[in-house]
């Protein structure tokens, strides 16, 4: 029928789709580029705030590095964003880049359906501007999902301490491996980020894919503080060093020992250590991806588990 072939045309892809992947992913590699060098940074890059979109990472790559994000199992080039550096941060023991993202493009679509797409979903975008991702401008989201290229693993985190509890997701996280440091950007707004600054310490619980429908139910919880663990949908288990409530289904529970934080644009931007490691179960953890991504790995037949 000639309706379900123009369709897809006339509709946009989603701007996400929720995937299961096994940790840590190495689908999809993240090359830093400057002045002939390149160096794999998929374990050392990070988005450090939305608004602006800054990316942080433990390399100095100069002033205006590419980002590549390659597909390991056909060579593509999928997409790439061009940063600018903006800032460094320093602490006792090492320091980072930030770097603003001042474009991107993304070839998971063949042209025209690529401008076609992204038209549709800036279009959608504009019309429920109130709600898209504090308010960023449109060229910013699209070069957001492009930085999902990287399937993105989400998270429980857990926040313990006298007078307040909480546990909320967060899929803006992840390692900085040079530096040996574990980053959190949290929106600023967040009711536990006063609590998380002070106590300087969390715990994350790596969530299985077939808790989506839990974990989403969750997002109330950063604008509400949880009121009692027990009124949890799941059971829950005392990390091993500081003794925060996890989730006693997680595939792994990390402590960190908050060890810097500051305000970045939209978002508090966390540095950690990592205090310790529970491997608790073996599985498929909840990711997030570019929608665009998942159209591109169904043409080549090689789909993501959808979450």
């Amino acid at each position: 029928m000639w309706k379900d072939w123009i369709r897809p045309f006339l509709r946009p892809l989603p701007q996400w789709s929720t995937v299961a992947v096994a940790p840590p992913q190495r689908m999809v590699i993240a090359t830093l580029r400057w002045d002939g060098k390149s160096v794999d940074v998929t374990g050392d890059h990070t988005v450090a705030s939305l608004k602006p979109l800054v990316i942080a990472t433990s390399l100095d790559a100069g002033q205006r590095p590419v980002l590549e994000y390659i597909d390991s199992a056909t060579g593509k080039l999928l997409g790439a964003l061009h940063l600018v550096r903006t800032a460094s941060i320093a602490t006792e023991e090492t320091s980072l880049t930030l770097y603003h993202v001042a474009a991107g493009e993304h070839r998971c679509l063949g042209w025209p359906r690529r401008s076609w797409n992204a038209w549709l979903q800036n279009r959608q975008m504009l019309k429920n501007r109130s709600s898209h991702h504090f308010n960023m401008e449109t060229a910013g989201v699209q070069q957001l999902m492009i930085a999902y290229l990287c399937p993105r693993p989400v998270v429980l985190v857990s926040v313990g301490a006298p007078g307040h509890q909480n546990i909320f997701p967060m899929d803006l996280i992840g390692p900085l491996g040079r530096s040996g440091l574990f980053s959190l950007a949290l929106r600023s707004t967040n009711v536990s980020m006063p609590v998380m600054r002070e106590v300087r310490r969390v715990a994350l619980s790596n969530i299985p894919a077939a808790m989506k429908a839990i974990v989403y139910k969750l997002s109330e919880h950063h604008k509400h503080a949880l009121g009692d663990w027990n009124a949890l949908p799941f059971p829950v288990r005392k990390s091993r060093e500081f003794g925060i409530p996890a989730v006693a289904a997680a595939l792994r529970i990390q402590e960190l020992s908050i060890v810097h934080s500051q305000e970045i644009g939209s978002h508090t931007f966390f540095l950690c250590r990592i205090v310790s490691n529970e491997d608790l179960a073996e599985g498929a953890q909840l990711h997030h991806t570019a929608g665009f991504h998942q159209a591109y790995r169904r043409r080549q037949d090689m789909p993501l588990a959808e979450a």
